[in-house]
């Protein structure tokens, strides 16, 4: 099992730098856990694209539900607030991105993510393997 983030989950459905190496991860024995926060960060990204790009919205809705076909199972935010607030006040980074690494940490199991920002933050964080893309 991998907890993904939604840097991953873009890349799965959108073109971007290493869509390549995200769509690597999906291989039929593997299993991807997320907070349910991800739905929104992944329709942000569709929302940047369609409002910046020239993307068609009915590509960005397709390519949403799409996204989160990939995903065994969505944990909703509630589980994980407490324990992504203690995260982000300890690594002093947005608790966005924390839900990801309380996910992880419960799990216990990997993060990957493509996010520059979380990665050197989740340095310092040593309960938890984070993978980069």
């Amino acid at each position: 099992m991998l907890v993904v983030d939604a840097s991953i989950a873009v890349k799965w459905v959108l073109p971007e730098e290493n869509s390549d190496r995200a769509a690597a991860l999906r291989r039929p024995e593997e299993r991807f856990v997320a907070p349910n926060l991800v739905a929104a960060e992944i329709g942000n990204a569709v929302w940047k694209r369609v409002m910046w790009q020239d993307f068609p919205l009915a590509d960005g809705l397709s390519a949403i539900d799409l996204a989160l076909t990939h995903f065994t199972q969505l944990i909703a935010t509630e589980e994980l607030a407490a324990r992504a607030t203690e995260i982000a006040v300890e690594l002093k980074h947005p608790v966005y991105d924390c839900f990801y690494l309380a996910l992880a940490e419960r799990e216990r199991c990997p993060l990957v993510t493509a996010d520059k920002r979380l990665l050197a933050a989740a340095k310092k964080f040593k309960s938890v393997e984070v993978r980069a893309l």
